[in-house]
This record gives C-alpha cells, sequence and structure tokens, in this order.
C-alpha cells in the first residue's frame, strides 16, 4: 500500500479508526476524515504512534451538511492530485428524527446521501488515480422494500427501520455506481463489518441505552470489525471486482431489494436530485 493515497471518513474511532491504523501499517498515505477536530488530532496521534507511520493527515468535515462536503473536496484538490481508496465508513443510528442543514433526515442524509455524494464529487481525482476503489460500509441489516415516500421517515420515525432503509439505500447506490463505472477503472463494493462495538447508538436514552450496553458487551472489537474494509482496500484478489457485498473479506448476498435496478436508477435520482447533482454525472 505505499504510495497509496486513502480516505477513511469517521476515522476518529470505532471501525473507522481500526481501518485507518490497518491500512497505515501496511504503509499507505492517510486522510482520516473527521467532523471533530480534538477527536480527529488524537486519533491521528494515536494512529501514528501505534502504526510507525507518520503520513497521517487529518482533514475535517460535517457529513451531515453537503457544504461541508463540497468544502472538503475542494481542499482536499488543493492538497492532493490523487486519490486510490475511499472508504465511506461513518454511518449513525439514532433515536429520534433530526434534520440536517439542508433540511434531511440525518440518518438517511449521513448513511447514504453523504458516501453518494462525497463519492461523485471525487471521482475525477479517483479516475485519474486509476486503479481505484471506492468501499462503502453498509451493513447486513437491510430492509427488505424501499419506500420512497418513506425514505427520510416523514410518517413516522422508528430507529432500526430507519437505519436498515438507509443501509439498503447504501447498497443499492453502490451496485449503481459499479454499473455506471464499469470500464472506468475504478471499483465499487460494499460489506457489513459484523456486530462491531461501536459508539453507533450513542444518541440512544433511557432504558434501550441500558440494553444495548449489554448487548455491545458481547460485539466484536472494532480491529476485528475493520479486517473487511483493510481487506477490500488493500488484497490483490479483489483487484478489478466490483459491484459485490462481503462479509467476512468473502462475497455474500444482500437483500433482494438491492439488486432492483429500477429501484436503482429511482434512488439514484432521488439522491441526484437532493444533492444538486446532475443524475448522469458519471
Amino acid at each position: 500500500m505505499k504510495e497509496k493515497i486513502c480516505i477513511v471518513t469517521g476515522a476518529n474511532s470505532g471501525i473507522g479508526k481500526a481501518t485507518a491504523l490497518g491500512l497505515a501499517q501496511l504503509g499507505a498515505h492517510i486522510i482520516i476524515l473527521c467532523r471533530d477536530k480534538s477527536r480527529g488530532e488524537e486519533a491521528q496521534s494515536e494512529i501514528i504512534n501505534e502504526s510507525g507511520n507518520e503520513s497521517i493527515d487529518l482533514m475535517l468535515a460535517d457529513l451531515s451538511s453537503q457544504q461541508s462536503i463540497r468544502q472538503f473536496v475542494l481542499e482536499y484538490q488543493k492538497k492532493y492530485n490523487k486519490l486510490h481508496i475511499l472508504i465511506n465508513n461513518a454511518g449513525v443510528n439514532l433515536s429520534k428524527r433530526y434534520k440536517t442543514v439542508d433540511g434531511v433526515e440525518r440518518v438517511f442524509a449521513i448513511n447514504t446521501l453523504a458516501p453518494f455524494l462525497l463519492s461523485n464529487l471525487l471521482l475525477k481525482i479517483l479516475k485519474n488515480s486509476k486503479p481505484a476503489r471506492i468501499i462503502n460500509v453498509a451493513s447486513s441489516v437491510q430492509s427488505k422494500s424501499i419506500n420512497f415516500d418513506q425514505l427520510q421517515s416523514k410518517k413516522y420515525f422508528r430507529s432500526w427501520k430507519a437505519y436498515s432503509r438507509s443501509k439498503a439505500a447504501l447498497v443499492l447506490i453502490t451496485y449503481e455506481f459499479a454499473r455506471r463505472l464499469n470500464g472506468t477503472g475504478i471499483t465499487v463494493n460494499c460489506l457489513h463489518p459484523g456486530f462491531t462495538k461501536t459508539n453507533i447508538t450513542r444518541n440512544y436514552k433511557g432504558i434501550i441505552k441500558f440494553f444495548t450496553k449489554i448487548i455491545f458487551r458481547f460485539a466484536q472489537s472494532p480491529e476485528k470489525g475493520a479486517e473487511t474494509s483493510v481487506y477490500l482496500a488493500s488484497s490483490p484478489e479483489v483487484e478489478g471486482i466490483s459491484g459485490k457485498f462481503f462479509i467476512n473479506k468473502k462475497e455474500a448476498k444482500s437483500k433482494d431489494i438491492t439488486h432492483d435496478t429500477y429501484v436503482a436508477k429511482k434512488l439514484w435520482d432521488v439522491c441526484a436530485n437532493l444533492t444538486n447533482l446532475n443524475s448522469n454525472i458519471t
């Protein structure tokens, strides 16, 4: 991975931090993309110390804000002219419905729209760096259908339904990216990291928070959860493989709805409209 430049979103803790560390240990140049500067600097220092790799750059962006994502891309393009690996790792699971500054429901905005927008905005530099890879950290928790009227949980909000819908949407977007980027030298895959001990449910309160703490005692470590992300970013075994879903470093089957090309194209158009992108941008 030497001379390879990688962006890892949400890399100040959990799976993202473990992924950045794993790739740093392989010699890659890592950009950890975080929202909070102080937490980001702490993670940056720990990754450098543990890996012995000083090529760890911290950059900031709030993935719930489309303007912040666009500003990050502009700043990145000023500093770098290459990008070999983009790992869209950041994700949330919220107990209540919140809107972002763009007026979009927050779970859908961060889990689906942010990877869609960031990947599209970085396509040119990825193409100039080919072969390049986009890796989306999804989940095996995927809704069996996509109700476009309920995409942003406008009628009612149920935390795990919003989460599972956003992850199914991310898998759909992954496969659509792969189809559109076929033959460009950019591969796009997604994965389920496994039941991992992270702070994704930190927003929960009361009895639900109590039970999630108990459940997470049985979860695997972030390092274990990061293994498939590191594999997809670095292994020559997956060179040229695109549009696949992985669990434990092996191809797996995602929900049937995620293979529906009509739904994928419709979702792509919805995401393009919500992010003010040309739907034919690729």
